[in-house]
């Protein structure tokens, strides 16, 4: 028997675009994903972001939406450097992340030192609200992925819009 840990649960996968409107239309129509739930991720909501271990302020535009147990999520970087306009600049858009977000602090801590054993640091994180704690681990050159993981909950984000707008909506 391996050593493995258990094995964890896919929360998101997310996607980066240049314009996450069009993005939006293009998942819908093609693919009938939504309603998408839109976050504008700044201050002071968005706070005590780092890249590549120093301190950052960079902001970006998120849409999810549920497609069956999996979120997906469609990301446009807006200010600042990031680790999503690296990946547009290098690779262009596409999958980018598969997050799998831990329950507890704990949890969190717990993986990010199992990854830095493993070779991979934190490339970028921050924390969302005063109850979410994201990062993305250097696990390109071992899996070929991304790996967002974190704590925390959603509960308290409200959507800037939904699209596609409901009947009625302004």
């Amino acid at each position: 028997m391996s050593d493995a840990p258990a094995p964890m649960p896919i929360s998101q996968i997310a996607i980066v675009v240049k314009d996450i409107h069009a993005a939006m239309e293009a998942y819908h129509k093609a693919l009938g994903w939504g309603p998408w739930n839109v976050y504008e991720h700044k201050p002071p909501s968005l706070h005590h972001t780092e890249l590549h271990g120093q301190p950052q302020d960079y902001t970006m535009i998120g849409a999810e939406t549920h497609v069956g147990p999996i979120v997906v999520e469609l990301l446009q970087p807006v200010e600042g450097p990031s680790i999503y306009k690296e990946w547009l600049e290098t690779k262009g858009e596409g999958l980018h992340h598969i997050a799998c977000m831990a329950h507890t602090a704990e949890e969190s801590d717990a993986i990010k030192q199992r990854f830095a054993e493993m070779g991979a640091s934190v490339m970028m994180g921050g924390r969302i609200g005063e109850t979410i704690e994201y990062y993305y681990l250097d696990t390109e050159p071992m899996l070929k992925v991304i790996i967002e993981s974190g704590s925390g909950h959603a509960v308290d984000l409200q959507p800037a819009y939904t699209y596609p707008r409901a009947e009625g909506d302004g």
